[in-house]
């Protein structure tokens, strides 16, 4: 089965709560490929490919979020994989995409 792409666009209190250190934990024992980052306006975007049960799993947890954040909201796209690279990081600053 070919790999999925999931992008996520999270709001609520998820800057300067460790999310996206959860989000790249998570990630990385999944075994997804990505990355994720701060929005200027406050929201964090993630970008993650692999397997869709494992992309699944990633949404999940990224709904529940880390003991201190408030996830308000996640906004989801699919799409066929598109090629990230290697490894699941965190990008410093907001970025239009890969």
């Amino acid at each position: 089965m070919a790999d999925r792409r999931l992008e996520l666009r999270v709001e609520g209190r998820v800057q300067g709560v460790g999310f996206r250190m959860f989000i790249v934990d998570r990630a990385q024992g999944l075994g997804l490929r990505g990355w994720v980052a701060n929005e200027p306006d406050g929201a964090v975007r993630v970008v993650a490919e692999g397997p869709e049960n494992q992309l699944v799993r990633l949404l999940v947890a990224t709904r529940e979020g880390p003991v201190g954040a408030r996830v308000d909201d996640v906004d989801e796209t699919w799409a066929a994989a598109l090629g990230v690279g290697e490894g699941f990081t965190i990008r410093s600053g907001w970025h239009r995409g890969d």
